[in-house]
C-alpha cells in the first residue's frame, strides 16, 4: 500500500476498566471515522493506578481476557487494525505480571504480543518507579504487516534504549510504536528529542500515544502524543486532553528519504 492513514489516541485513564474501554471505543471509532487504518491506545489504557494490589487484581490471563476480547471486537467493527498500547496480563510462569502491546487486524487476529523489555525502575523529582516489583521483563522484540508495512512494537521506557529500535530497522520495519505513560519531569526533558532521534536515525514513522493528566492515586502523565516521520518531522501532536491524531504515511515519501540519505546502508556493527 502506497499510503496508510494513522492514528495515535491520547487518553486520561483511570482505575477503572469499564470506563476505560468506553472511553477507548469512542476514541477508536473517531479514529476509523477519519479513514485511519491502523490505531494506536497508549500504555496502560484500560487501567492506571499506583496500587500494584489493584493491577492485580485485574490482570488477566492472556487466554481469558476480555480486554484482548474488546481490542478484537474494535478491530473487526471498525475495519482497522488495532494496536493495544498496552494492557495488565497474569504471567503464566512465575507471580509477576506482563505489561504486553497487542496488535490485532482488522479481521481481528491477534498479530503478536510484545513484552515491554526495559523496565523503569527510577527516581524521579522525589517519586520512586519500580516497575520491576511487579511485571516481568520481556526478553524479545516483536513485529507485524499491516496493510505490507512492517511495524516495530516497544513500550514507553523501551524508548531510551536504541538498539530494539535499530533491529527493528535492519529487520525491514519503517514504523515504530511507542505507546506510552511519561512522567512530566522526564516527558519535558526528553519525550520529543527521544521519539525524533529514533525516527531520524533509523529513518522510520514514529507513532507515539500518550497518558495525559493526572490518574488515581494522584501520578501525572505528561500527553504530547504526536507522530514523526522519518525525516524527523513532527507531523502531528497534541499536548494535553484526550484525542485523536492523525497523519498519512508516504511509502514513496520514506523511500525517497531512505535513498537520498542512505544511513541504513552505512550501519556498521561495533564490537
Amino acid at each position: 500500500m502506497e499510503s496508510m492513514r494513522v492514528a495515535v489516541i491520547q487518553m486520561n485513564s483511570v482505575d477503572d476498566v469499564a470506563s476505560n474501554l468506553l472511553q477507548a471505543g469512542e476514541l477508536l471509532q473517531r479514529a476509523a471515522g477519519l479513514g485511519t487504518r491502523l490505531a494506536l491506545l497508549p500504555e496502560n489504557f484500560a487501567f492506571m493506578a499506583l496500587d500494584d494490589a489493584a493491577k492485580r487484581r485485574v490482570a488477566e490471563a492472556e487466554d481469558k481476557s476480555h480486554v484482548l476480547d474488546f481490542l478484537g471486537e474494535q478491530a473487526v467493527k471498525l475495519g482497522m487494525a488495532v494496536i493495544g498500547g498496552s494492557v495488565l496480563l497474569r504471567d503464566a510462569h512465575g507471580d509477576k505480571l506482563r505489561n504486553s502491546c497487542v496488535a490485532f487486524s482488522r479481521s481481528g487476529e491477534r498479530l503478536a504480543v510484545y513484552d515491554k523489555m526495559h523496565l523503569f525502575d527510577a527516581d524521579v523529582v522525589g517519586e520512586a518507579y519500580r516497575e520491576s516489583d511487579l511485571i516481568r521483563a520481556g526478553d524479545a522484540p516483536q513485529l507485524v504487516d499491516i496493510d505490507g508495512w512492517n511495524v516495530g512494537l516497544s513500550i514507553c521506557y523501551d524508548l531510551r534504549f536504541p538498539a530494539l529500535y535499530q533491529h527493528y530497522s535492519a529487520a525491514g520495519c519503517s514504523v515504530l510504536t511507542v505507546p506510552s505513560a511519561f512522567t512530566v519531569p522526564t516527558g519535558k526533558a526528553h519525550w520529543k528529542a527521544l521519539l525524533r532521534a529514533r525516527a531520524i536515525e533509523n529513518q522510520c514513522f514514529v507513532l507515539a500515544a500518550g497518558q495525559t493528566g493526572t490518574h488515581p492515586g494522584g501520578r501525572v502523565t505528561y500527553g504530547h502524543s504526536m507522530i514523526v516521520s522519518p525525516w524527523g518531522e513532527v507531523l502531528v501532536k497534541q499536548k494535553a486532553g484526550n484525542g485523536v491524531l492523525i497523519a498519512d504515511m508516504s511509502r514513496s515519501a520514506l523511500e525517497s528519504i531512505r535513498t537520498q540519505f542512505p544511513v541504513l546502508r552505512h550501519r556498521r556493527a561495533c564490537g
